[in-house]
């Protein structure tokens, strides 16, 4: 998924999906599911059975660890399940038929760094791949074993690992271990009265060693938009021995050795700890919605604020398929949703400074009519609901999954056009039926943007997983196509393996190589991710 600016609730009485997306108590009712395919004309009138993991009829694990490392290993049937497959349509779909694929043999839960070390020794010695697991909110296919290479399958959950180990609050800044979960997270930094606030879609459900990771995407549109910019220094767990670098302001010399380990997505080593950079928990907020006639309009007026050194947390643009889909907007308007906030000073100016720059473009203020859900309120509600009406509409056959990319601003225009028309041409032909292409964008750059797609379509029972990965491919054909990137935020995992593969510089691609046979010479840490 990506960004947003979910709140802190504590999990209390919930159940995470071990199938679906977030918690179980969440999902759509069948009732709201049939509704929901309604409508799509063309999808079955009945939704797909929530999967049991007692239908799965899962193989025996295929190793077993020695004495001093079972404490930390399972194979209950419902764990293995729950840590075969991430969140993406793709997954979901194979559970809800029952066919997840290779599911891992045993999952091990660390609870601290010598158990990481001790485990990836041990899965060396067997030729075990490990699977690196934060909270399972891989999109991209980051966190599954595909092929036959390995003899076992370890997944390798840190959730275990979730303190916040010591506070520098001259510095401003936190040791973390990489497991813990997003709104723990920030409940420890609390009374510090500090933040991470790094708020992607997912924050309930990913852990701060899988933000960094995969190079994750956050609460803010300009300036902090990456966990990279958050990150001080790291320590990870490699097959080979333990990469700690400097906690440093900043620095020059040579490559950053945070840098190599940052969107490697698991496949070089365990990031166990991060000393992150803080922020004062901000107390000045504003929003506001503006309206605009037009895309090409809109997406103007956004690039001279990116360019204007505002600096909004909040820049999002809604095309008028996306607006009127959120509930945002009805009247066919493209909306761009602002917001601006502060530890230190009210913001009232700033975003008055950016509506009036909005309204120079053609923008106008939405109306915030007495008693009713305002343009902003709508899109954050539906944003933070539409991974569970995602699940209800696979349920029901339908096709709905998003991928996003970057590229410059004199390029977004014909990209923008290209990837709708295109994508929708493919919807077409795959699915015999028109679909919807619906594009925002999620954060903006002085020289770029990233667009962000969200695709529609009735799709045929059995028939989803074939249908859908030829929709992506013509779509990342396109992205490819305009030199745009397989991934601004969603990492590329298993499934932009292709894309990824055609965007890297053959120079880069061998030395990677090299760091991977370095660091993990026997192979074994997420296989077939980046590389390999």
């Amino acid at each position: 998924m990506d960004e947003g600016h979910p709140e802190e609730h504590p999990a209390e009485h919930r159940t995470r999906s071990w199938w679906g997306w977030g918690w179980r108590e969440e999902a759509l009712p069948d009732a709201e599911c049939a509704a929901l395919g309604a409508l799509l004309p063309g999808l079955p009138a009945d939704p797909l059975p929530v999967p049991r993991v007692a239908d799965l009829d899962l193989p025996e694990p295929a190793a077993t660890v020695p004495a001093s490392l079972a404490p930390l290993v399972t194979a209950d049937p419902a764990d293995r399940a729950a840590h075969a497959l991430g969140k993406a349509y793709r997954d979901v779909v194979r559970a809800l038929h029952r066919t997840p694929g290779r599911v891992p043999d045993l999952v091990a839960r660390p609870r601290g760094e010598q158990d990481v070390a001790d485990l990836l020794d041990w899965a060396g010695r067997t030729g075990t791949a490990v699977i690196p697991y934060g909270g399972g909110s891989s999109v991209v296919g980051g966190v599954e074993y595909r092929g036959e290479a390995h003899p076992a399958v370890l997944s390798l959950d840190l959730t275990r690992m979730d303190q916040v180990l010591e506070v520098d609050r001259v510095s401003r800044a936190a040791r973390v271990q990489g497991g813990v979960l997003g709104p723990h997270l920030e409940r420890q930094l609390r009374p510090y009265g500090l933040t991470l606030r790094h708020f992607p879609q997912s924050f309930e459900f990913s852990t701060l060693g899988g933000w960094l990771a995969t190079r994750a995407g956050g609460h803010y549109a300009t300036l902090h938009t990456h966990i990279d910019d958050f990150t001080e220094s790291l320590r990870v767990v490699t097959p080979i021995g333990v990469n700690s670098s400097w906690r440093l302001p900043g620095s020059g010399a040579g490559p950053s050795p945070d840098r190599l380990f940052l969107g490697s997505e698991g496949t070089l080593g365990v990031i166990t700890e991060a000393w992150m950079r803080l922020q004062d928990r901000p107390v000045h907020k504003a929003s506001a919605a503006v309206l605009f006639d037009s895309f090409e309009a809109a997406a103007e007026a956004v690039r001279v604020l990116a360019q204007s050194g505002l600096h909004p947390a909040n820049c999002r643009l809604l095309d008028r398929g996306e607006a009127a889909f959120s509930g945002a907007a009805a009247d066919g308007s493209t909306v761009l949703v602002l917001g601006f906030e502060s530890a230190h000073a009210p913001v009232g100016e700033s975003l008055a400074a950016a509506v009036s720059l909005a309204r120079d473009h053609g923008g106008r203020p939405a109306p915030e009519p007495a008693g009713a859900r305002g343009a902003v309120d709508s899109w954050r509600a539906a944003f933070l609901r539409m991974p569970y009406q995602r699940d209800a509409l696979a349920r029901m056959s339908g096709i709905v999954e998003t991928f996003e990319t970057a590229c410059t601003w004199d390029q977004l225009p014909a990209l923008y056009e290209s990837v709708r028309a295109e994508t929708a041409a493919a919807v077409k032909e795959v699915t015999g039926a028109e679909g919807l292409v619906n594009c925002r964008l999620t954060h903006v750059y002085p020289d770029g943007a990233a667009p962000y797609f969200t695709v529609i379509a009735a799709g045929r029972r059995g028939a989803e997983l074939r249908m859908w990965d030829e929709v992506k491919a013509a779509a990342m054909e396109v992205l490819g196509r305009h030199r745009a990137t397989v991934t601004h935020h969603h990492a590329v995992g298993r499934d932009h393996r292709p894309g990824y593969d055609r965007q890297r510089p053959e120079p880069f691609a061998r030395a990677l190589g090299a760091v991977k046979s370095a660091l993990d010479p026997q192979g074994v840490l997420n296989p077939g991710v980046l590389l390999g």
